[in-house]
């Protein structure tokens, strides 16, 4: 636990994860067993010793901003502060394995990288993907992301689209010779509320889908009457869709209305189905479960790996003031890690 204490009180806010990457990095490059590389504030170890299978442990540097919430504390059998849970306490698991399991039974790569929690392009396992690709080879990733100790397969894609009625101006003492935008954006409301979404089964796994409102704009003035009103829609698809398949369907469901696409990211098949994951799951002997959030397991399924996220901590307290994680879970992910590792 002293690990996971020492990795919180090192400030990492994204675009700032130097110091945290140095000490990273002089902490491997000791470790004979070790090939370390350094792309940025991105480490990446990597054991080469012929295994038949090679897998992927992965974990982001980057915090959000402070917020009250350093230096670490310990309370009731819990690691409180910033990052706590994501994902300082799984980066901790990672970074014991990798200087300690010398032998693995499979060849192991151990990425530590930078700026997950900000803009896409800045992330560093995106950059990996684009310049270094063979880095990320694997059988099985393995993201540790906070998931209470527990298996989450894949993860459901995310697609923010903007749907706008339209209408036409007029001075609202004579309502009757304009269009009120407004007015008419109650059909896409009333399509969403009608909405029924798939709940398809991949892997033995059931995703639950959605499609919601999540903003809404329009108006001029208090005596126009509005000629445009937008809806603002985000989509999460499970991961049987592609992007592209996922922006068709949202399209259909709202035929007749103008839509923009304002953010889109893939969805992460869970792969269970690949013997390296389901080697994975059996030793750990845990049920897995459906990840409805979006992580970059994403990053994997888009260059054919079957991704999983595996970590201590309540991913419901991440980002906020009372971050933490039981000391319980670290200690149960790095133990079964490492019984699986030595397998």
């Amino acid at each position: 636990m002293s690990l996971a204490a020492q990795l919180i009180d090192v400030p990492s806010e994204s675009r700032h994860e130097k110091e945290l990457a140095d000490l990273v990095e002089s902490a491997l490059v000791t470790v004979p067993w070790l090939t370390v590389s350094r792309h940025g504030n991105t480490i990446v170890a990597r054991t080469e010793l012929g295994r038949a299978e090679r897998v992927l442990i992965g974990g982001h540097l980057d915090t959000v901003p402070e917020h009250g919430n350093l230096p670490h504390r310990f309370a009731d059998g819990a690691l409180y502060g910033l990052g706590a849970c994501d994902m300082k306490g799984g980066v901790a698991v990672s970074l014991s394995l990798a200087a300690t399991v010398a032998e693995p039974t499979r060849d192991v790569t151990y990425v530590y990288y930078e700026c997950e929690e900000i803009e896409a392009h800045l992330n560093g396992l995106k950059r990996l993907a684009d310049e270094h690709p063979h880095l990320l080879e694997a059988d099985l990733a393995i993201l540790m992301e906070p998931s209470d100790a527990g298996v989450e397969a894949g993860c459901q894609g995310t697609l923010r689209v903007e749907v706008r009625a339209v209408g036409e101006r007029a001075h609202s003492a004579r309502s009757w010779m304009g269009v009120n935008a407004i007015h008419g954006a109650a059909d896409i409301l009333d399509r969403l509320r009608a909405y029924e979404p798939r709940h398809p089964v991949i892997d033995g796994l059931t995703y639950r889908e959605g499609l919601n409102a999540v903003g809404i704009a329009g108006g001029v003035a208090g005596n126009v009457i509005p000629d445009s009103c937008t809806v603002t829609v985000n989509h999460r698809f499970a991961p049987d869709r592609t992007a592209d398949q996922a922006i068709a369907h949202v399209r259909e469901v709202f035929s007749g209305f103008e839509v923009t696409v304002v953010d889109v990211a893939p969805g992460a098949l869970p792969g269970l189905d690949r013997a390296a994951a389901a080697d994975f799951v059996a030793a750990v002997g845990v049920q897995p479960r459906p990840k409805f959030g979006w992580t970059d397991v994403a990053r994997f399924t888009g260059l054919g790996i079957p991704a999983l996220n595996f970590g201590p901590g309540d991913p419901a307290l991440a980002h906020t003031r009372d971050e933490h994680v039981p000391v319980e879970q670290i200690e149960l992910c790095e133990r079964r890690l490492r019984r699986w590792l030595s397998s």
